[in-house]
C-alpha cells in the first residue's frame, strides 16, 4: 500500500529514510527537520507499507523553474534494506510521477550521486523512463566567520 504520510506521522518515515540519510540518527531531530523547516517549503512524503510498517519513503516537491517548467523532484527516495527487490522504489516513483501529471507537470526529476554503491538505484531509474539530462555542480561554502560577518564580496 502506498500513501501520503502526513504530520502527526511523519516518524513512521523514519527507519526507512535512515537508509539514505544515515546522518540523521534521531528520530525526533529528523520529525522536526521535516515538519518545521522543509514541509513549509513544500516538501511532501509518501511511503510504502508492508503491514503497518512504511519499508520505502519518497520525499519530494513541486518547483517551478524557467529551465523545465513545472516539475515534481524527488529529494529522497529509500527503501529498506530488508524490503528491496519487492518493487517499492518503483511503485514509489510511479506515485510521484501521478501526482506530478495531478499537478499538472511536464516531468519527474532527481538527482543520484555517481557512487558504486548507486548502481541498483541508478538500474531503477532507467527501468522506470527516467534518463540522464545534466551534471549537478556543487561546491563546498565555507562557515562564515565567527561572529556572524559577511565576508566581503568580490566587484
Amino acid at each position: 500500500m502506498i500513501r501520503e504520510i502526513l504530520p502527526p506521522d511523519t516518524a513512521l518515515a523514519f527507519e526507512a529514510m535512515r537508509t539514505l540519510r544515515a546522518h540523521y540518527d534521531n528520530e525526533a531531530e529528523f520529525v522536526r527537520r521535516v515538519d518545521e523547516e522543509q514541509r513549509p517549503q513544500g516538501y511532501r512524503l509518501v511511503g510504502a507499507f508492508e503491514d503497518e510498517r512504511c519499508v520505502a519513503v519518497a520525499g519530494f516537491r513541486l518547483i517551478r523553474n524557467l529551465a523545465t517548467g513545472d516539475h515534481i523532484y524527488v529529494d529522497d527516495l529509500a527503501t529498506h534494506p530488508d524490503a528491496r527487490k519487492r518493487g517499492h522504489g518503483r511503485a514509489l516513483l510511479e506515485w510521484c510521477a501521478e501526482e506530478a501529471r495531478q499537478l499538472g507537470c511536464v516531468e519527474l526529476q532527481l538527482d543520484s550521486a555517481v557512487e558504486r554503491p548507486r548502481l541498483d538505484a541508478h538500474r531503477l531509474y532507467f527501468n522506470a523512463g527516467m534518463r540522464i539530462t545534466s551534471y549537478h555542480f556543487a561546491r563546498e561554502v565555507p562557515p562564515a566567520p565567527a561572529g556572524g560577518a559577511r565576508a566581503a564580496r568580490p566587484s
